[in-house]
């Protein structure tokens, strides 16, 4: 009978393509783990891997089977943790993942909230890529997931929690726009590099009036960004959400609200089904009451 276990195997042996990196994956030892792959493979009566003494390839076949295996192992982490929320939903270990432009600024604040609101509940905090955590969240690697909509979630559902304007960031003393299609202009909006989500709400921001040149400058994060405006070299957008958590700190930035620009939307993400529905939408309802507050906070400022 074909086991979960060799499953497992089969898995990391696709995604390393390395039998000695896959056992240590598995924390088994490399015999160990071909043996496993080679009982499949006698069970089934096919081939799933090629290998030589220089190269691990998979099989047309392989690789069909490794994406079944994948739902397969999803499916029973499923049912254990099905299992589990009968007993007990609010406790146990939670993932969570979120993009590098929403977590720090909010998860932090909302941390102690979290704490009293789920005592039971120890939360792994995880940053990525959009796309990397929506991958992460159908493979069964997340649970739950900040992100910033409008981006493609196929199947999973969703909580929209707040929506997230901008704030136009510049040097002190530097000529204000007088319009969007002014800001890229002579090459002055800078903004993240490709892969951040926050590159192609920033330019949705005023669909059709703005576009990131091919040769301006894109950093990797919010704070380099800040250190360029600073520095006089040019303009970039930045989310409130961010703003309210201080990032700007003392550097020589003039902020002008941006109350036109269409706002990026804050929201949690989780697989269809899931047996801890009512404990991300709780999750949510206090990430969302923190953004209210902090909110509240930057206004009487």
């Amino acid at each position: 009978m074909i086991t979960l276990r060799q499953m497992r195997y089969l898995i990391a042996v696709a995604d390393t393509l390395s039998f000695s990196r896959a056992a240590e994956l598995c924390f088994v030892t490399q015999p160990t783990l071909s043996a496993g792959i080679k009982e499949l493979e006698d069970r089934l009566g096919v081939q799933l891997i090629e290998r030589t003494r220089r190269s691990v390839l998979m099989t047309p076949l392989g690789e069909e089977l490794t994406e079944r295996a994948r739902e397969l192992l999803l499916g029973a982490a499923e049912i254990e943790a099905v299992a589990q929320a009968h007993k007990n939903p609010f406790e146990g270990d939670l993932k969570l993942g979120s993009i590098p432009t929403i977590g720090p600024y909010l998860l932090p604040r909302a941390l102690p909230a979290i704490r009293n609101a789920f005592p039971d509940l120890r939360v792994y905090l995880r940053e990525e890529m959009t796309e990397a955590l929506i991958d992460g969240l159908k493979a069964g690697r997340l649970d739950l997931v900040l992100i910033a909509l409008p981006f493609e979630t196929g199947a999973l559902e969703t909580m929209t929690l707040f929506d997230d304007g901008y704030q136009l960031a510049s040097p002190a003393g530097w000529p204000l726009p007088h319009g969007a299609e002014e800001l890229t202009e002579s090459g002055q909006l800078m903004l993240l590099e490709k892969g951040h989500c926050l590159q192609r709400h920033a330019l949705e921001a005023y669909p059709g009036r703005i576009a990131a040149s091919e040769d301006s400058f894109a950093a990797t994060s919010l704070t380099t960004l800040i250190a360029m405006v600073s520095e006089g070299l040019g303009i970039t957008l930045l989310p409130n959400l961010a703003i309210q958590a201080g990032v700007v700190g003392n550097t020589q930035i003039q902020l002008t609200p941006l109350p036109d620009a269409c706002p990026r939307r804050v929201a949690l993400a989780w697989r269809a089904g899931s047996a801890r529905v009512e404990v991300f939408k709780k999750l949510g309802g206090l990430l969302l009451e923190e953004h209210k507050r902090a909110s509240r906070s930057g206004t009487n400022e």
